[in-house]
Formats: C-alpha cells, sequence, structure tokens
C-alpha cells in the first residue's frame, strides 16, 4: 500500500516538476556558468506558478516521508 502511493506521490512530484517555469537560461546555463542565475534572487510568483511551486513543495514533503515510512515499515 505505502510503496503505490510513493510510486504515485513520485510521479506527481516529477510532473509538477516539468510543469515550472524555467529560471535561467537552460540546460548549458547550468553547466557554463551563466551570470543570470542568481538562486537567492526575490522572484514574486503570481497565479498558477505560485499553486504549482507550492503544490511541488508539499508533494516533495510528502514523497519525503513516505520514503521514510516505507523505510521504517519495511
Amino acid at each position: 500500500m505505502l510503496k503505490t502511493l510513493l510510486l504515485i506521490v513520485s510521479v506527481l512530484l516529477i510532473l509538477l516538476s516539468l510543469l515550472q517555469g524555467g529560471k535561467s537560461e537552460g540546460f548549458t546555463g547550468a553547466f557554463t556558468g551563466s551570470t543570470g542565475l542568481n538562486l537567492f534572487a526575490n522572484t514574486k510568483e503570481r497565479g498558477a506558478e505560485k499553486v504549482i511551486s507550492n503544490l511541488t513543495m508539499v508533494v516533495g514533503i510528502l514523497y519525503f516521508v513516505l520514503v521514510v515510512l516505507v523505510l521504517i515499515a519495511g
């Protein structure tokens, strides 16, 4: 039961991560050290972006809790 729920939450977390808008120059910018990437900048998310961001955080926390529960139970 817990492993099935963990699988569903994992897929949901992946999908939510893919739905989030890009905040950098893309894949190559992560490796080339682009100057436009500032991880600590205040970004104002609005509307759907904020909902997806908050939902991703909640699902990520749920994923962590489920992993711990599966390890304890199993």
